[in-house]
């Protein structure tokens, strides 16, 4: 249930992106990334630069190693974000 409460909290209508883009912006520097919602439907996401970067690095270690299990998937894994 908390983990419910914390997605909502994440998550703004593209109106309010528009008319307030900083606190937008503050939100998704809070949860890691909001999701934008247009006409009640996914449309976007905002990710802090910490995430992105999280997300950049771990996408370029995949790029490097050769996944043969999943215990060497999780020691790839950035331990470090949201």
């Amino acid at each position: 249930m908390k983990l419910v409460r914390l997605i909502a909290k994440a998550i703004v209508s593209n109106s309010d992106m528009i008319k307030s883009y900083k606190s937008c912006r503050a939100k998704a520097g809070t949860f890691g990334k909001i999701f934008v919602l247009k006409n009640n439907q996914p449309d976007a996401v905002l990710y802090s630069i910490a995430e992105y970067e999280r997300i950049s690095e771990f996408i370029e270690q995949l790029d490097d190693v050769a996944v043969k299990n999943l215990t060497d998937f999780d020691e790839i894994l950035p331990k470090t974000g949201k």
